[in-house]
């Protein structure tokens, strides 16, 4: 997931659609006090190439990344050398510490495969809480939310670099299939680079379930920075 030539223009893409990660970083920490005023703490599940963390920093005292993709890991140690990151899986990590706030954004929760994973990565979440701590969780989209045959563009220019990407998504059973192809143009000619993804439809009840077996009262909120909302859970 996210490897090699991909990773390293992820951001590039992302931020060529619009996406601010500032923005959402002070959107999630202003969440998260509301919930629970005094957070100090934050860790930030499916890291990615911590731009979130990047700005997260600022606002709590201590903020630390988990992240199963070496490659987007090794990018996101070299953006934020201050910051503490741990390569390890949703499902199953263990670290020697809790935390004010846990999150998962951007819909990476979207990548677990049942509901079975889906109760494992929330109680793992909710083991890496102290009292009273809060869990902010982007869902992908609902099955009667996705729309099939959705095709996606963009182009994104940045110096001597262009980079398109194109996907196309389709539902196969409980899951989206997205076909993603990029064209990644520079000095040294143009490149095809192709990836394939498998993003659960879990249902809001399934969501709200798995929060709930965890030990965590939840609600859901609408809007959120993809539009597909926001579940914050608080652990009892």
């Amino acid at each position: 997931m996210y490897a090699d030539d991909i990773a390293a223009v992820y951001d590039l893409v992302h931020e060529g659609k619009g996406k601010d990660y500032r923005q959402e970083a002070e959107e999630i920490a202003a969440l998260v006090r509301a919930h629970h005023p005094d957070a100090r703490t934050l860790l930030d599940v499916a890291c990615g190439t911590g731009r979130h963390l990047h700005h997260l920093d600022s606002l709590f005292d201590h903020v630390e990344g988990l992240e199963i993709s070496p490659d987007m890991l090794a990018l996101a140690t070299g953006h934020n050398p201050g910051i503490t990151f741990h390569e390890g899986d949703m499902r199953s990590f263990s670290l020697d510490r809790r935390f004010s706030a846990v999150t998962c954004m951007f819909s990476s929760i979207g990548h677990l495969r049942n509901t079975e994973e889906l109760d494992s990565a929330l109680r793992s979440f909710t083991h890496h809480l102290e009292p009273s701590g809060v869990i902010v969780v982007e869902p992908w989209w609902f099955p009667e939310t996705f729309t099939p045959g959705y095709v996606g563009a963009s182009i994104t220019e940045a110096g001597e670099r262009t980079v398109c990407r194109v996907s196309h998504s389709v539902r196969e059973g409980d899951a989206a299939r997205i076909e993603v192809h990029y064209l990644l143009a520079g000095p040294g000619g143009v490149r095809h680079l192709t990836e394939d993804h498998t993003i659960t439809l879990f249902r809001r009840a399934d969501y709200e379930a798995a929060f709930e077996r965890a030990g965590c009262d939840v609600a859901y909120q609408e809007g959120g920075p993809s539009g597909r909302g926001l579940f914050v859970g608080t652990r009892r």
